[in-house]
């Protein structure tokens, strides 16, 4: 069971809840252009994202995941790898947008956080393109 900050009934609540305060501080982020200060495509600035969009929910925000995690039939890196493979993630290249994107599905894997680690990672995405291409993604136009 996770560590909420504040009573939730439901699993539904909850999911309203952090896209409600995500959001707002998302918005905030970038409004107060911290992405550009972040170093581009670096574990540590993702873990600076995720405690920043979560801190006010979960008490493990930005705190890398201790637990096994699945999504659907699929189970993301096992535990004793994350570590290695974080390093091996932040060493990859970023110059071109297939690198980028590379970097990309590999973080995905890797599922760093217990949970939102998809909406902390799209921003650390767009640090990326920002920084290497001088473009960011348009969120709305990709689904799920």
């Amino acid at each position: 069971m996770l560590d909420y900050k504040f009573g939730i009934a439901s699993a539904s609540e909850l999911a309203e809840a952090e896209k409600r305060i995500s959001k707002k501080k998302a918005a905030e982020l970038f409004e107060n252009e911290a992405p550009d200060s972040l170093e581009a495509g670096k574990f540590a600035s993702l873990k600076s994202i995720h405690k920043y969009l979560f801190d006010d929910i979960y008490s493990l925000a930005g705190e890398k995941r201790t637990v096994i995690i699945s999504k659907g039939n699929f189970r993301f890196a096992p535990l004793m790898y994350i570590k290695a493979a974080l390093a091996n993630i932040d060493k990859m290249f970023r110059s071109t947008f297939d690198e980028i994107v590379e970097k990309y599905v590999e973080k995905n894997f890797s599922r760093t956080f217990r949970e939102c680690s998809g909406r902390s990672a799209r921003i650390r995405l767009d640090c990326i393109l920002k920084k290497e291409n001088g473009m960011v993604a348009d969120w709305s136009k990709v689904g799920k």
